[in-house]
């Protein structure tokens, strides 16, 4: 690790503060109250389409996301990521209808693209060889943000002010963040050397194993663990568990992320990262299943808080390290791979979700998380093979 480089670190980090905004805050119960009368439309579940717009917008991003990051440099795509937030900030503030909130989500969705591919291999590099600990961090980032959302939002409204100015306020913090990684030095990146390769030949000489594949799965079904319970939770928790105020469960699912970042960046100094792939889930499974089946108010916020635990990107973030350490050479591409499995799950489950019973949506969530859980299973026995063998 070099310490000079830290400053930098900061600054990329800052970028998943607002990114962790971006990420949810279409998720907020009030939020898409506002956002479907902003519209003129009355359909709630039109925001949650919105919200999967952003996994398109992913999908359209990553294939050469990734590999322009290892070519032109981490700086280039962070820049490229800080641009296109904060234009999907102002256009989701300026939307008068469906349509324009839907452009402005598929340019946050690339945005994100950028930003995994540009900040998280940035980051691994300045933090060598701790590779988890660096993309813990960037979920620590989103998760300080999206614990202080819901007071954000309750302090706008009860200053009668309009929604439009958080996202103002993030579509201008992201610009300025965006200018500041411009002038911040970055270290060498480690290539693979020679002639430039293209994204299909990184790929072809990657040698992908089946514990490989079962990780880039895993990045889908971990995916639609967590973005199915931020986008759809509490509107389960207000029609099943007449919970009034559902925002607030969002605190707890933050509060819950939060220590399991604190929790898990320790323990993988200790424990390797592939463990917590079936770990995690595995709680999660469990906790999701007791919130469909019970229906409180208070097994809603105890759920919020576990899910967040075992769930809230954290297994995504495990998963992109673990690949990252697997393909050394190609850390923006490998992620760009991984982050695509993801938006696929972003796009299509949450498609989906937006014309379900909000029942319905938490049982295809357990199916889903039972899966990684069987995938991840395999992959901790093949691991556990290759460390017998060495």
């Amino acid at each position: 690790m070099n310490k000079k480089y830290y400053p930098s670190a900061f600054i990329l980090y800052l970028n998943y503060f607002i990114h962790g905004i971006g990420a949810s805050v279409l998720g907020q119960v009030a939020v898409k109250e506002t956002l479907v009368k902003q519209w003129g439309a009355s359909d709630i579940g039109l925001v949650t389409m919105v919200a999967a717009a952003l996994g398109l917008g992913r999908l359209i991003a990553l294939p050469f996301a990734g590999p322009l990051s290892d070519k032109l440099g981490r700086k280039v795509a962070s820049i490229i990521g800080a641009g296109s937030y904060a234009i999907f900030f102002l256009g989701l503030a300026m939307s008068p209808n469906m349509t324009v909130a839907y452009i402005a989500a598929i340019l946050g969705g690339i945005a994100n693209s950028f930003l995994d591919t540009g900040v998280i291999p940035a980051c691994v590099e300045i933090l060598a060889p701790r590779s988890s600990m660096a993309t813990m961090l960037t979920k620590l980032s989103i998760s300080l943000s999206q614990l202080y959302m819901p007071f954000m939002i309750g302090a706008i409204f009860g200053e009668n002010l309009s929604l439009n100015v958080l996202l103002y306020v993030c579509g201008a913090a992201i610009a300025i963040i965006g200018v500041l990684v411009l002038f911040a030095p970055l270290p060498k990146m480690e290539t693979a050397g020679g002639a430039k390769s293209s994204l299909i030949q990184d790929i072809k000489h990657a040698n992908f194993s089946l514990e490989s594949i079962a990780l880039i799965i895993i990045g889908f079904t971990g995916t639609a663990t967590f973005q199915l319970w931020l986008n759809c939770a509490q509107d389960f928790a207000k029609e099943y568990a007449k919970i009034g105020d559902p925002s607030v469960m969002q605190t707890y699912y933050s509060t819950g992320s939060l220590v399991a970042i604190v929790v898990t960046t320790v323990l993988v100094n200790k424990i390797k990262g592939v463990r917590f792939l079936f770990v995690y889930p595995l709680i999660a499974t469990i906790m999701i299943a007791l919130v469909y089946l019970l229906r409180t108010p208070s097994i809603c916020y105890i759920g919020s808080a576990v899910v967040g635990y075992s769930a809230g990107a954290v297994v995504l973030q495990l998963v992109t390290a673990t690949a990252n350490d697997l393909f050394p050479k190609i850390k923006g591409t490998i992620t760009s791979i991984v982050m695509i499995a993801s938006s696929l799950s972003n796009y299509t489950i949450l498609s989906l979700a937006g014309t379900m019973d909000k029942a319905d949506i938490l049982l295809m969530n357990i199916g889903i998380t039972v899966v990684g859980v069987l995938l991840a299973l395999f992959v901790n026995v093949r691991y556990k093979a290759m460390e017998e063998k060495a």
